[in-house]
C-alpha cells in the first residue's frame, strides 16, 4: 500500500533560512532517505518550491476553468514536499513518518489505487 507523507513548513520559511540551515535540512532528508533504504522501504520524494510560485486551476462560476496564482487553499503553512512510501498499513506509515524531518507538520495520506 502506498502512502504520501506531505511535508509542511511555516509559510515563507525557506526564504529566511541561512545557508547553514539549508545544508542541515538537506542532510536531515538524506539521513531519512538512508533510513528508508536500510528498512527496505520503496520510496520516492521531491521538494516543492514555495506556494507563492504555484498556479492553481479552479472551476469558474460559468463552468470554465480559471487560473489563479498561488496555492489552491490559503494556508498558514506551505506544502514543502512529499515522500511516497510503500508500507503495509497506516501504522507502519506513521512509524516511518516519525523519522522524517518535520517542519510545521506531516500529513500521512493513503494513495488511492484504481481497481484493475
Amino acid at each position: 500500500m502506498k502512502f504520501a507523507l506531505l511535508l509542511f513548513d511555516p509559510e515563507g520559511y525557506w526564504e529566511q533560512v541561512s545557508e547553514e540551515q539549508m545544508k542541515a535540512a538537506i542532510e536531515e532528508h538524506a539521513a531519512f532517505a538512508r533510513y528508508l533504504e536500510e528498512r527496505g522501504v520503496a520510496f520516492s520524494g521531491e521538494a516543492f518550491k514555495p506556494g507563492t510560485e504555484a498556479r492553481a486551476l479552479r472551476r469558474s462560476a460559468g463552468g470554465g476553468v480559471e487560473a489563479a496564482d498561488g496555492a489552491f487553499m490559503p494556508l498558514a503553512q506551505d506544502l514543502a514536499g512529499f515522500y511516497l512510501v510503500e508500507c503495509a498499513d497506516l501504522g507502519e506509515a506513521e512509524e516511518i513518518a516519525r523519522h522524517c524531518p518535520t517542519g510545521a507538520g506531516i500529513e500521512i495520506r493513503p494513495v488511492w489505487q484504481a481497481p484493475a
